[in-house]
C-alpha cells in the first residue's frame, strides 16, 4: 500500500458517523487536493469493513459510485440519519465533515519521482 493511500483511509476512518466528506476534501486532508479521482479509486478497491467508504461522496452531496453498488451505500447513509434522495444527500452542507490535514501530510506526500527521460542522439 503507498503512503498516499495509507493517509486517504486513515483520514476516511476520522469521518464520524452521520457526516460525509468529498472525495476532494478526503485527498486535500491526506496532503494531495488534486487526488480525488486517486481517492475514489482507493475507495472503490478498499473492501475493508473497518474503513466507512460509504461516508465519502462526489462533489456537492452527489452520491458518486460505491463499488458498482450505490443503493448499499445510500441504505448506509440513511441508517447513519442523512436524507439521501436518489442521487444526492439532502442539506449536504451541514453534513460535510471539516477534515484536518494529517500531520504526514504536513511533510507534503508526493508521488514518487520519475526517471528522466533520456534523449537519443545518433
Amino acid at each position: 500500500m503507498s503512503q498516499f493511500a495509507a493517509a486517504v483511509l486513515s483520514v476516511v476512518r476520522r469521518i464520524p458517523v452521520g457526516r460525509v466528506a468529498t472525495y476532494g476534501d478526503v485527498a486535500e486532508a491526506a496532503g494531495r487536493p488534486d487526488a480525488a479521482r486517486a481517492v475514489g479509486n482507493i475507495m472503490r478497491d478498499c473492501g475493508r469493513s473497518d474503513i466507512p467508504c460509504h461516508r465519502v461522496v462526489a462533489a456537492a452531496g452527489k452520491l458518486g459510485g460505491y463499488g458498482g453498488n450505490i443503493e448499499l451505500k445510500r441504505a448506509l447513509l440513511r441508517a447513519e440519519g442523512l436524507q439521501v434522495t436518489a442521487s444526492t444527500i439532502r442539506n449536504f452542507n451541514t453534513h460535510r465533515a471539516r477534515l484536518r490535514v494529517e500531520a504526514a501530510a504536513e511533510r507534503k506526500i508526493r508521488r514518487s519521482p520519475t526517471k528522466p527521460k533520456r534523449c537519443k542522439f545518433r
